[in-house]
């Protein structure tokens, strides 16, 4: 009897909740653009449960993740697509689209969908970030990020963490582990969004225009952490 891995279980699982009615759209970046860009509309005009602006204001580079879905039979995994965006004195880059995966095992059931948002605090963490693919955990050092404009953001946990992660499930926002999740860059994504295969250091590093469908997503970046505040070197 041929044995059925847990890659392939979740390789269905994956197929099985996208051909679901209601997420066919999600198919489209220009969709997930608008989902990513209302997601940080929403999380940002919460008082007191919001990324503290202090954070916002010393993160090299924001990743969304709109909708991250977890499904469960047997065996349980969380994937997903966004973007990821960095900045300079100029302001902040044309997203790159990144994908990201993680499993777990265990008898588990129901499904669910999860909106992810990243920081990438220093400067390590950016090149993380730009190599296309690592581990949160393994290869950059991660903490649950605080919620709320008078969370402390100064505890020795947070300064040496590379990257902050928060979740938004069912309305509510918190900081959220994400270690053993990777975060790879989203070729297949790439070329639908920008017409050519792009790598994400690329996109990130200006190297193309932002497209018309991106704009609203790095007006709000602009918006909510506005590019002359002093960002981190460490």
């Amino acid at each position: 009897m041929r044995i059925i891995t847990a890659l392939q279980i979740f390789t269905v699982l994956a197929w099985s909740w996208a051909a679901m009615p209601g997420h066919a759209q999600e198919e489209t970046p220009d969709h997930r653009l608008r989902h990513a860009t209302e997601t940080l509309q929403e999380i940002m005009r919460t008082p007191d449960k919001e990324i503290p602006r202090s954070l916002l204001d010393r993160s090299r580079c924001i990743v969304v993740v709109p909708g991250m879905k977890k499904a469960a039979f047997i065996v349980g995994g969380d994937y997903g697509r966004g973007f990821a965006s960095c900045r300079d004195s100029r302001g902040w880059s044309a997203p790159a689209p990144v994908g990201l995966a993680g499993g777990s095992f265990g008898l588990q059931l129901g499904a669910d969908e999860t909106d992810v948002v990243l920081l990438v605090m220093n400067e390590r963490g950016m090149k993380r970030l730009l190599s296309d693919k690592f581990k949160i955990g393994a290869d950059a050092a991660a903490a649950a990020g605080p919620v709320g404009r008078d969370a402390a953001a100064n505890t020795d946990v947070l300064m040496r963490a590379e990257i902050l992660s928060w979740s938004r499930t069912h309305g509510i926002f918190a900081g959220i582990s994400l270690d053993g999740t990777v975060v790879e860059h989203d070729n297949h994504e790439t070329e639908k969004l920008y017409g050519r295969p792009l790598s994400g250091h690329e996109i990130i590093e200006g190297h193309v225009s932002t497209p018309a469908a991106a704009r609203g997503f790095v007006a709000e970046l602009d918006r909510i952490a506005p590019s002359h505040h002093e960002v981190s070197q460490r």
